[in-house]
């Protein structure tokens, strides 16, 4: 498949392009810490059957996009919606159906604000409105406290998960099975999870990104301030928000609360999805995802 590497903000983005270049253009933003490798292949060939032409690439600190040296060049979420932006324009794409997971989820939001001409469609998952501390309700879950958002915490499974990435692994091998480890707790147990098919995932990514090492850069990254989430009421751009019904990050009613607040949003829920991809949601997932790329071009 045709790559490309992008040169902006003194930064390189490596990208990549499946599909037909004269169908719909879709672009994936992937979570926090993660490689266009996040979006796993089988996934990817559903959207491009149906249609779209698929652009996946690493965020600024992942897979084989450029380092930074966080301390002395630091950056938030308005670097990396630009970067979204940058692979847009590399791709000479002027508007595309945009896809977020997680942090990208976040990306979304910012870029249906700040860049409403670039996107026909916005799909946004596993993450929650710009309106919610996220980092207030994680202290309050580790706290045992009462949310500060009113929305329900993150659960004990991702809390294990971020003990998880804590702990030393002196192997490869040992990495590999950490990394495996991180995605049993983030699956949740709505859907039998499969250690196989996220190793084989997990040595896909390593070996994009040349090293088992997991980048933790984006975990410094301060969220956007949660003013803005007052702005969600003049997103103009279709919005389909995804809950997750097991996400241990952001649980039900999540996405209900984002749609709330973007007029004429939807909301459509996976059963029994987590904090993850596993081959038993891409179906599901996948056609609500071009079921609501294909009602706003008709």
């Amino acid at each position: 498949m045709p790559t490309r590497t992008i040169t902006h903000d003194e930064v390189t983005l490596w990208s990549e392009g499946l599909g037909d270049p004269a169908d719909a253009p879709m672009l994936l933003i992937a979570g926090g810490n993660l490689s266009a490798r996040s979006w796993p292949d089988e996934f990817v060939e559903r959207l491009v059957a149906a249609g779209h032409f698929v652009i996946r690439y690493d965020h600024r600190d992942t897979g084989r996009s450029s380092r930074c040296d966080f301390e002395l060049h630091p950056y938030g979420f308005d670097e990396l919606a630009a970067d979204a932006l940058a692979v847009l324009d590399g791709w000479q794409v002027r508007a595309a159906h945009v896809v977020g997971m997680s942090l990208g989820h976040t990306i979304g939001q910012l870029l249906a604000l700040d860049a409403p001409e670039r996107l026909l469609t916005l799909t946004v998952m596993l993450g929650g409105a710009l309106d919610v501390d996220f980092d207030a309700d994680l202290e309050a879950a580790l706290k045992g406290e009462p949310s500060v958002s009113g929305l329900p915490v993150p659960t004990q499974r991702f809390l294990d998960m971020m003990t998880l990435l804590q702990q030393p692994a002196e192997t490869d091998e040992g990495r590999l099975e950490r990394r495996v480890e991180k995605w049993r707790l983030l699956n949740g147990k709505g859907v039998p999870f499969d250690a196989d098919e996220f190793r084989r995932r997990e040595l896909l990514a390593a070996g994009h990104a040349g090293t088992f090492d997991e980048p933790i850069v984006h975990h410094m990254i301060p969220q956007p301030p949660v003013s803005r989430g007052a702005e969600l009421s003049r997103v103009t751009t279709p919005v389909l928000a995804v809950q997750a019904m097991c996400d241990p990050a952001a649980p039900p009613p999540h996405a209900r609360h984002l749609a709330d607040r973007i007029p004429c949003a939807r909301v459509v829920e996976i059963e029994n999805m987590g904090h993850a991809l596993p081959l038993a949601v891409h179906e599901p997932l996948a056609a609500a995802i071009c079921a609501h790329t294909r009602a706003a071009t008709v």
